[in-house]
């Protein structure tokens, strides 16, 4: 059994090879939801939801979020009508006291949808419509992820980190942002100065979380401040994975991250912002898997590879490498 760790782009690329070393049936993956948001009434989980499209055979693999060839024509009318109405384009934060009353599902977290900042396909739309009135009905964020799950025909057991409200905060220099909004709507320009994980202590993880992370566990190459830092806030997941065998894919090429602000975040929580700053983000990792051009140092086994992936064919590449460092590890 092997469980992985998931932001919302490089650990899923990894898991279009992993296959090369790890059967679906016995493969878990935990995703990060201190990027869900609500944002016009609808609850959207956007790393869960990327997890769903490509495990249904659906997700846009040009963008990595939304779906393949969907149309956007709600979002385009909502910006029209924003526009004719005078009504801003930005992200608009409904107001404090709105932000956690009814669903307990928010956590500085919750937007208007005028202009709605986000770019929701109508297909997309229909998943995060059909999530929110699971909630509504009564059922947790794991139940209801595990309905869309089984609608998608996902093999992989597929896991949010919690089903109580994070909100990943990102405090800049232009003020105090949601991460969405950070890197969304400002496109990650703001000078980050510290990272905050609201509502982390008092979340719980989500049934079966602990659980998988006794399992071997995968670290992708996803986000470490973001999209796996909300997880090792929540109670019991650091002291698990510091007893569990645990292998990390570096996110970096030397200095230069693969995609997104991880370099920028990684500063801001007091890491070096490249491969070497792992040993920082995830003091418990038993072994890391790096770039064959890369000379970063670490006082654990390494294994290098090309650890670019841009195809199936390239994930299975990385994928043996990370078996061949449980191997050394285990």
């Amino acid at each position: 059994m092997v469980t992985f760790l998931s932001g919302g782009t490089g650990t899923p690329k990894l898991l279009d090879g992993a296959a090369a070393a790890f059967s679906p049936e016995e493969t878990t993956v935990v995703a990060n939801t201190g990027d869900d948001v609500e944002l016009g009434g609808l609850f959207v989980s956007p790393d869960v939801d990327t997890l769903l499209f490509q495990g249904g055979g659906v997700l846009d693999r040009e963008t990595w979020w939304g779906i393949d060839g969907d149309t956007h024509r709600t979002n385009a009318a909502l910006s029209d009508i924003a526009s004719a109405a005078g009504l801003p384009d930005g992200p608009q934060y409904l107001p404090d006291e709105k932000q956690t009353a009814g669903r307990e599902i928010a956590n500085w977290r919750r937007f208007s949808g005028t202009g709605e900042f986000m770019t929701i396909g109508d297909r997309d739309r229909a998943v995060h419509i059909t999530r929110t009135s699971l909630l509504d009905e009564g059922l947790t964020l794991s139940e209801a992820t595990q309905r869309l799950a089984g609608a998608f025909g996902l093999t992989i057991d597929l896991l949010p980190m919690s089903d109580d409200p994070i909100a990943s905060l990102i405090h800049t220099d232009e003020g105090l942002m949601h991460f969405q909004e950070y890197w969304v709507a400002h496109r990650g320009e703001p000078t980050v100065e510290t990272v905050e994980f609201r509502g982390s202590s008092n979340a719980d993880p989500a049934p079966g979380v602990i659980d998988a992370l006794e399992d071997t566990v995968v670290i992708g190459p996803s986000n470490p401040v973001t999209s796996i830092g909300p997880m090792l806030t929540l109670p019991g997941v650091a002291d698990t994975l510091a007893q569990s065998t645990v292998v990390a894919v570096s996110p970096f090429l030397g200095d230069d991250a693969f995609s997104g602000p991880a370099g920028d975040l990684m500063a801001a929580v007091n890491a070096d912002p490249n491969t070497e700053g792992l040993a920082t983000a995830y003091p418990f990792a038993d072994a890391f898997v790096v770039d064959d051009s890369d000379d970063a140092e670490f006082d654990r086994p390494t294994i290098q590879t090309d650890i670019r992936i841009d195809s199936p064919e390239d994930a299975a590449r990385v994928t043996r490498a990370v078996e061949s460092a449980i191997d050394i590890v285990d």
